[in-house]
């Protein structure tokens, strides 16, 4: 390898600014810059300072429309009572989402506040199952989601063993806002 040699570049052939070829191409000719040192990368010497923290969000505005840690704890031992049940029970997707829509909006009407949707349990993976189960539970969040009312759902949770676990969700609706004049 001591007989190797890099081969020489040769430098771009550039028509000078006056030359015959540049005028009649209609091209001006490039002007070149010198080249720029570049500067060498600042060494840092001691220890580096840590990055600094990032500041939590601001909470958004519909903050005061979640659930409290009561709620939570309520939900987890099995405290909280609906005040409808909605079971999907044997419906097809079309007939579940308009039995979905109109209890709903039933209920909201009425003022309730907790609602219990019997669902089924959700799909199984792929590998596990035999038959597909679990269409109307995966739609569930989509139509709660892309619902008209969705502006009056608080949260959905995940049910209580004994008000069908798995198989339910909880849909807790916000609190009616009363007009009060002071």
């Amino acid at each position: 390898m001591a007989g190797v040699r890099p081969l020489a570049k040769a430098a771009p052939t550039v028509p000078a600014t006056g030359s015959k070829t540049a005028r009649a191409a209609g091209v001006a000719a490039p002007s070149i810059a010198p080249p720029v040192a570049a500067t060498p990368a600042k060494r840092v010497v001691g220890r580096v300072p840590p990055l600094p923290v990032p500041k939590p969000a601001r909470a958004a505005a519909n903050s005061a429309n979640t659930l409290d840690g009561t709620w939570d704890k309520q939900i987890a031992r099995g405290l909280v009572s609906p005040d409808r049940t909605i079971d999907l029970h044997g419906h097809t997707l079309q007939s579940a989402y308009n039995e979905l829509d109109g209890a709903l909006d039933a209920a909201i009407r009425a003022g309730d506040r907790t609602i219990l949707l019997v669902t089924g349990k959700p799909p199984r993976p792929t590998s596990e199952r035999p038959h597909a189960r679990g269409a109307i539970r995966a739609a569930t969040g989509d139509w709660l989601a892309g619902s008209r009312h969705a502006d009056a759902i608080a949260a959905v949770r995940a049910a209580h063993p004994r008000h069908g676990g798995s198989g339910a969700l909880y849909i807790v609706l916000k609190r009616a806002r009363s007009s009060r004049k002071s």
